[in-house]
């Protein structure tokens, strides 16, 4: 097989949660911990730094991945899902792993595959190991899929385990109330290595704060620990109760809602160096922090990919992540909103239509995956919101209408789908 029919191999052939849903997700470790044995351990040849949460996981792995790289560490970087390429998932300071390795992967292992029936998720997570392995990376950033205590990530001991936020998500599978969440997401936490919280709320904190005194884990709540304040040009200062001080902070992610996530990557940074003697200076944060996209390639948060109209796409796409992009939207200067927007099926839909923007013209369409909510059932589902638009059976379409719609004083915001932002990039 060549590069392209091994990808479509792995889609089609395996349950693949980000096409299907919940029919592809595993209640328990088996297979992973049976692909383990079977790769001989490879993730205990290199050390590890583990991040869950609803919202922020991604802009943090990446910028912890980014520092670590600017260090002078060789640094692996498994995320998911991933945009365009299969390969955007597994990384090496930035590259990303080459399409002859996964043809051979496959290849090699596929009559055992053929015996286990992995999940395409189980797969890739073995891949991403053997490949820092193979590699002899020093330090890997493993971020979660789905949850954490059933995640196939889950079999890692890392220096530092990390959880950004708790939010409504993915009800169906990890509990419908934000107690049950925290519940899964905490499962990352290991006895005695330290954990880092990005946010500290009484709806769920306790949920943390009993699992670390029951393994003994230092527990840290960054909101608690840094004082942040971003200026009006978009730099930020950051203060750790006068103990460290970070003024003038550079990001090059422009999303506001940055200023939850970089704390995290400082306190997780700070856990490094106490914990674990990593080297890593002032400027390998900064430049980390200020050239994370250059560095390790992450698109979809807050990107502008165009001027005239001004042009924004992003990945958020639950209640609390559109939250943010709607007040942040609020802070743009346009005369007229045009919002092309798409969900998967097992979103709270209404939860997130009523806080979307009601005087915006609306272009409703369906990602090319078998988990998007059909346009028409979109369309009808908002208007009983007083959400007004066309519907458009494609991403393609709908952004070619809002284009040929819009002035140049006006603003295109294109999201509510992780693969609405990926048929447009």
């Amino acid at each position: 097989m060549n590069y392209q029919q091994t990808c479509q191999w792995l889609f089609t052939q395996l349950p693949m949660f980000q096409r299907e849903g919940q029919a592809a997700y595993k209640a328990n470790l088996n297979n992973t911990i049976q692909l383990d044995e079977y790769f001989h351990h490879p993730h205990r040849q290199f050390k590890t730094i583990h991040v869950a949460g609803t919202n922020g996981k991604g802009s943090v792995s990446h910028m912890l991945a980014s520092i670590l790289q600017e260090a002078g560490y060789k640094t692996g970087l498994y995320t998911s899902p991933h945009l365009k390429d299969f390969r955007e998932r597994i990384k090496i300071n930035g590259e990303m792993v080459s399409e002859e390795y996964v043809v051979e992967f496959v290849e090699q292992n596929q009559q055992f595959f053929a015996t286990l029936h992995p999940s395409f998720f189980e797969i890739t997570v073995a891949m991403a190991f053997k490949y820092f392995a193979d590699c002899q990376v020093d330090i890997a950033v493993i971020e979660v899929g789905l949850g954490g205590r059933l995640d196939s990530t889950n079999i890692i001991t890392p220096l530092a385990s990390v959880i950004t936020n708790i939010s409504f998500d993915h009800m169906a599978l990890l509990g419908n109330t934000l107690e049950k969440i925290a519940m899964e997401k905490a499962g990352i936490i290991k006895p005695n290595i330290p954990a880092i919280i990005g946010t500290k709320d009484n709806n769920y904190d306790f949920v943390f704060e009993k699992k670390a005194q029951s393994y003994n884990t230092p527990l840290t709540f960054a909101s608690q620990e840094w004082y942040v304040q971003q200026n009006s040009n978009g730099y930020y200062d950051l203060n750790r109760k006068n103990e460290h001080i970070f003024s003038h902070l550079i990001c090059e992610l422009k999303g506001g809602y940055q200023r939850k996530n970089i704390p995290t990557v400082l306190e997780t940074i700070l856990s490094l160096q106490k914990n674990n003697n990593l080297n890593i200076d002032e400027k390998a944060i900064r430049n980390g922090i200020a050239n994370v996209i250059h560095n390790t390639g992450l698109h979809g948060r807050w990107e502008k990919i165009a001027d005239s109209p001004l042009t924004i796409c992003d990945t958020g796409h639950n209640i609390d992540g559109l939250t943010e992009v709607t007040a942040q939207i609020r802070t743009c200067r346009y005369r007229h909103l045009h919002f092309v927007l798409g969900v998967v099926s097992d979103k709270d839909l209404s939860g997130i239509l009523q806080i979307l923007p009601r005087e915006a013209t609306y272009y409703f369409c369906k990602a090319s995956i078998p988990r998007a909510m059909n346009e028409e059932t979109l369309a009808k589902c908002a208007h009983s919101f007083g959400l007004k638009g066309d519907c458009y059976p494609t991403v393609a379409e709908a952004y070619a209408a809002a284009q040929k719609n819009a002035l140049p004083e006006d603003m295109i915001y294109i999201g509510g789908s992780t693969y609405i932002v990926a048929e447009i990039i």
